[in-house]
């Protein structure tokens, strides 16, 4: 399985290497894992502008208190400040959708 990663930093894309699409796939897709009554990851989107964070998982939006809002904000924050061609950080859109076409039966 497969999946599409987009990353917009202040509204503009940020190109991405298989290795850090695979590292935030698994990063965010573990810290979704972990938050009670969550299912399986099919769509991801979360926004990150100033301390708010929105997380929508499989098109229904997920609540965060505040303690989750910070480590995802955070974490989030972490991995692309480490990303190059990117400096100030003021918006941050990051979506992930599985592709469950190359899926073998």
């Amino acid at each position: 399985m497969t999946s599409k990663i987009t990353l917009l930093v202040n509204d503009a894309p940020i190109g991405l290497s298989y290795f850090v699409q695979k590292f935030i796939e698994h990063t965010v897709g573990g810290m979704i894992a972990s938050l009670e009554g969550t299912g399986e990851m099919e769509t991801l989107d979360i926004s990150v502008e100033g301390d708010a964070v929105k997380i929508n998982l499989n098109n229904a939006s997920v609540p965060a208190n505040q303690f989750v809002s910070k480590v995802f904000k955070n974490t989030i924050v972490g991995i692309v400040s480490s990303l190059k061609g990117v400096s100030e950080i003021n918006k941050i859109h990051l979506s992930v959708k599985k592709n469950h076409a190359d899926k073998a039966f």
